[in-house]
């Protein structure tokens, strides 16, 4: 590995004293800041494309929401993620900074090992045409604002046709973003490493729809039947667009992933018990 990029949480002024630190002590490396750390330390600037496209390996510093960013900046390339810690969930960004420097020691000596985690791509159809194509790491979510009327969500999988969904909205999650909004709206916890959708109303005014699981090489396609305004598609929580009447959502397994470096000291459910507090009264 020899070139570096670090993508840091705006306005986090820890987040640029570690990125200074890191320069500090891997002299030998090239390194690449994304443009608010890059700005902040005087680094040279490089736009996102270049950046995405010379990193051998990514450093986070932040929180999930800046992984989730990183990930859809590098826009399907395998590069590895070593994600620290910096916010308050922390989820995937599984490393402490008391930990940074011995465990990126580690991975520059080529010691380490990735969680590989699955991407969905979203197709927006409008009219019989794609006008929208993303992947995203966490979920998909269509919702309605506060004033728009409950919506119908006509659902399919592999073209069969499952139920319409009378709901404020849907969220379509991968195993990575089950402990995301998914989990607020009751959808189950889903372990990284199974490959999966996980389909989820939220407030459905039918008692008996409830979340389901999919297989992730399934496509499930949610159109809307029912005129309503302040309807929208919400993509990892990075981008919104406007929906209308009878679009269609589709939604598969991308195939590109993201490949997380993984904490040795940390197991998953570690992070689960400590984060959700789970035995704790």
């Amino acid at each position: 590995m020899q070139t570096l990029a670090i993508v840091a949480k705006r306005d986090k002024q820890e987040a640029v004293v570690l990125a200074a630190r890191i320069h500090e002590r891997y002299p030998h490396l090239t390194l690449l800041g994304e443009r608010y750390l890059a700005q902040e330390l005087g680094w040279p600037r490089v736009d996102d494309r270049e950046l995405a496209q010379r990193a051998d390996l990514v450093v986070v510093l932040g929180g999930d929401g800046t992984l989730i960013y990183t990930a859809r900046l590098l826009a399907g390339r395998a590069v590895p993620i070593l994600g620290v810690n910096l916010g308050s969930l922390g989820f995937m960004t599984e490393v402490p900074v008391d930990e940074l420097f011995s465990l990126l020691d580690d991975v520059l000596a080529g010691r380490f090992d990735v969680d590989s985690r699955m991407k969905l791509t979203c197709r927006l159809l409008r009219e019989g045409r794609a006008i929208i194509e993303e992947e995203v790491l966490n979920d998909i979510v269509i919702n309605k604002g506060a004033l728009a009327r409950i919506a119908d969500h006509e659902t399919s999988i592999d073209g069969v046709p499952i139920t319409t969904y009378k709901s404020d909205g849907i969220i379509l999650a991968t195993p990575t973003g089950s402990t995301a909004y998914s989990l607020s709206a009751g959808g189950p916890i889903v372990h990284p490493s199974v490959d999966c959708t996980i389909l989820s109303p939220i407030c459905s005014h039918a008692l008996t729809q409830r979340a389901i699981v999919v297989p992730a090489d399934r496509v499930i396609r949610i159109t809307l039947r029912r005129e309503t305004a302040d309807t929208y598609l919400t993509l990892d929580g990075q981008t919104g667009h406007g929906l209308q009447s009878n679009d269609c959502i589709e939604v598969v397994r991308s195939p590109n992933r993201v490949n997380l470096i993984r904490n040795p000291r940390v197991a998953y459910f570690t992070i689960l018990r400590q984060k959700l507090h789970w035995g704790e009264r």
